[in-house]
């Protein structure tokens, strides 16, 4: 099947489950998109293989499949009692990131929703999370869900960054801008967008020691940094029109800056991207995005140039 007005919600039973499938259905209805409920379990795989000999074995992985079948159906109750047009499936490939990515490639989605939980350093050292290899590999707009309810009215940040260091061309920034916009003229949001830039005065005390040969004019760059950047941040804003009082930029590292600015405004959702740096032959994408997630107490929705 090849859809694009389709929304791939990858379903899995320890991971937030109803609230996965309640956004994906609340996005579905305000973008007229069809819905395909995929349920992620990939336990019975084991039990079915030929490693197993005893009959026995082999009727429990039957009986589990029969379970997740009706765990799903139960989860798409409240979307089917809302008209939307479903598709169920239960997929037991592993590793699942790259079976869930082989289905999304299969049909095309306009979104995959998929919950997300606190990541720990063990997780984040052996790098198996499959959100990592989703928020990596995934082409299309990954939607990582968060238990809360969406309001009536959602705040969206669009989270950019118009000095384009790693973006010469600044296709990502407009890609998150044009998605946050295009999803808050869905569902009745806001948008709000969010510049963040390291300021020089964290190194001032060193660089203004009396004993360094050459003191730099710490705060006087700090101001020029400042307001060249803010200068592109309105140039961006413009172009999108964006009114100044939707427009921020705040001094500070976008792993601190971005959680504090979506607890403090209440956010439903930031619009992040994932470029792609290199450095030797290592690949570090989407490194701003997976600092964020953890900390952030709302929806994060991830895009990519590539798609």
């Amino acid at each position: 099947m090849k859809d694009a007005d389709v929304i791939l919600a990858v379903i899995e039973p320890g991971l937030i489950p109803q609230e996965v499938v309640a956004r994906a259905a609340w996005l579905a209805e305000r973008t007229g998109c069809k819905l395909n409920l995929l349920l992620v379990d990939a336990d019975v795989t084991a039990l079915a293989t030929d490693f197993y000999v005893s009959s026995e074995t082999r009727t429990l992985a039957d009986n589990l499949r029969t379970a997740q079948r009706e765990i799903l159906d139960d989860l798409a109750a409240p979307a089917r009692a809302a008209n939307i047009d479903l598709a169920l499936d239960v997929l037991d490939e592993r590793p699942a990131g790259d079976a869930i990515l082989a289905r999304a490639l299969d049909i095309n989605p306009r979104f995959v929703v998929k919950g997300t939980e606190y990541h720990s350093d063990a997780r984040r050292a052996i790098f198996v999370d499959t959100d990592w290899f989703l928020i990596r590999s995934c082409p299309y707009p990954l939607w990582l869900v968060k238990p809360h309810e969406m309001p009536a009215e959602p705040l969206i940040i669009a989270a950019v960054d118009p000095t384009h260091g790693e973006d010469k061309s600044a296709s990502v920034d407009r890609l998150i801008v044009e998605q946050a916009q295009v999803i808050a003229a869905e569902v009745d949001g806001d948008v709000h967008l969010l510049h963040t830039y390291q300021a020089l005065r964290g190194i001032g005390a060193e660089a203004t020691k009396t004993f360094k040969p050459i003191r730099l004019p710490v705060e006087e760059l700090s101001e020029r940094i400042a307001r060249e950047h803010r200068e592109k941040l309105d140039a961006l804003a413009a172009s999108a029109g964006i009114d100044e009082n939707h427009t921020h930029q705040l001094p500070g590292a976008a792993r601190d800056v971005i959680p504090y600015f979506a607890r403090d405004r209440k956010a439903d959702l930031v619009v992040m991207g994932a470029v792609a740096r290199w450095s030797g032959k290592r690949s570090a994408i989407g490194s701003t995005a997976e600092r964020v997630l953890d900390h952030l107490p709302c929806d994060i929705l991830i895009v990519r140039p590539d798609h």
